[in-house]
């Protein structure tokens, strides 16, 4: 697994920017009023062959529920950040505590400084402790650079005092960051079908997981698992071998507290990473949230492949209608992923449990589907003659065969005079025809072109 850097800090002191600098794209939104990014955005990056997944915290919004911002040194935002930190500490494997170098050391700085002093000593002996970066960004000229020598005084260590917008030292702070992650070791070989159960606190994934194991038919032994905090559990079902990936922290429900639900993302990465299928949980009683396209997206960035639950049905007012209006609004939230299977169940009564293991056993049995040769190359032909490509600058765009390459995920080789003629918008609707001959349910495709000499 990537490791995780969790970027940590007050409202407006250039997390955002530091997180687009760090992933090469400009993926949140950054502006100067403090607290702007709402939500959550996690994204890969590499440095010197080391990858790793930088989470932007959004920082501490000072904004609750529309109402006037609150004072940076109210007991409200300071609660805010303690769980954020503490969140951090429990889930990420770096964190890059950035500050402002314009405003120097602030109050708010010293009350997150001494929180994460305070965390770090409350855990317990033997427990994985990440290190802390102190960052001072907005460091743009030697001056400045010169007085970051002040957030000594926070007690974390050297200062790196950079600037994110104009990446000065950022190299310094990379080459200190992947120093500190720990060695790959390599991890005992687990032919199991991997399913991991994600989605935010309180969706009911432990009662879902409560339910699988419970089943009839199957087999119950647990095992260490990778990610920290959890138990995997390695079931037996209809004779196949299944482990079951629960979202790191889920058995401690009673500790989560509120507020710590974005961090929530975290664990759901590394959940998502070592699985073949994710069961996504939304809960019925809330719809379907931005946070639940979040962990969409990024099993859609990590070519997984994904059921939807949504549970808590039973808790819903339902008509003639109701499923068909859930499933639309469901399929247009996730328009990028309008390949997924929905179930509608309910895991405190038990509603439709008992198809959610062999949906996710057909998903990944759909995921290692490979098709034949003869058959790609029709399925393109066909789809070339009932709606050519536009010609581009006077030039058409010629496939002259395809194959696929890999499955898990399917993964299909389309060679072609010159891959720049081909618009995203083509290569769409060859999935599509691809999935009419083969559905690849709750799948995703990975279509690459190559270039060729006629």
């Amino acid at each position: 697994m990537k490791p995780i850097v969790a970027l940590v800090g007050r409202p407006n002191v250039g997390k955002s920017t530091l997180f687009n600098r760090l992933v090469g794209e400009r993926l949140a939104i950054v502006d100067e009023t403090p607290g702007t990014t709402r939500d959550r955005l996690f994204g890969d990056a590499e440095w010197t062959g080391h990858e790793f997944t930088i989470v932007d915290t959004g920082g501490i919004d000072p904004a609750h529920g529309g109402r006037t911002p609150l004072s940076v040194g109210s007991v409200d935002f300071i609660e805010d950040i303690r769980r954020q930190a503490q969140a951090a500490i429990q889930e990420a494997d770096a964190i890059l505590f950035i500050n402002d170098g314009e405003t120097g050391v602030t109050e708010p700085d010293r009350e997150v400084a001494e929180i994460l002093r305070r965390m770090q000593k409350k855990e317990p002996n033997g427990m994985f402790m990440p290190p802390i970066f102190l960052v001072v960004n907005k460091c743009e000229s030697k001056e400045r650079r010169d007085q970051a020598a002040e957030f000594y005084e926070l007690g974390l260590g050297d200062p790196f005092a950079i600037s994110a917008i104009h990446g000065t030292n950022t190299g310094d702070l990379l080459d200190a960051l992947v120093a500190s992650f720990p060695e790959r070791t390599e991890e005992e070989e687990d032919d199991n079908i991997k399913i991991a159960i994600v989605g935010k606190p309180n969706a009911g994934k432990s009662s879902l997981l409560n339910r699988l194991v419970g089943e009839e038919r199957v087999i119950v032994s647990p095992i260490a698992g990778t990610t920290r905090d959890s138990i995997d559990t390695q079931i037996e079902f209809q004779g196949i071998p299944v482990t079951l990936i629960d979202t790191a922290g889920i058995r401690r429900r009673g500790k989560i507290e509120k507020g710590v639900e974005e961090y929530s993302v975290i664990r759901s990465l590394k959940s998502i990473e070592r699985a073949d299928v994710s069961l996504l949980m939304i809960d019925a009683t809330t719809g379907i949230t931005a946070q639940d396209a979040h962990i969409a997206g990024y099993i859609k960035d990590e070519w997984k492949s994904c059921v939807v639950l949504v549970n808590k049905w039973d808790a819903v007012e339902k008509d003639g209608t109701t499923m068909d209006a859930y499933t639309e609004k469901i399929l247009n939230d996730l328009n990028f992923m309008s390949y997924v299977p929905i179930l509608y169940i309910s895991a405190k009564t038990g509603q439709r449990v008992d198809q959610v293991l062999p949906m996710a056993l057909r998903v990944q049995e759909e995921r290692l589907a490979r098709l034949t040769t003869s058959t790609i190359n029709e399925i393109i032909h066909n789809a070339q003659d009932a709606h050519p490509h536009p010609s581009h600058a006077g030039r058409l765009v010629k496939m002259f065969y395809g194959t696929q390459v890999r499955s898990d995920p399917p993964t299909f080789m389309i060679y072609v005079n010159d891959p720049k003629l081909i618009h995203f918008t083509y290569l769409r609707y060859l999935e599509n025809q691809i999935r009419k001959e083969y559905g690849f349910l709750g799948t995703p495709i990975r279509i690459v072109t190559k270039g060729r000499r006629e």
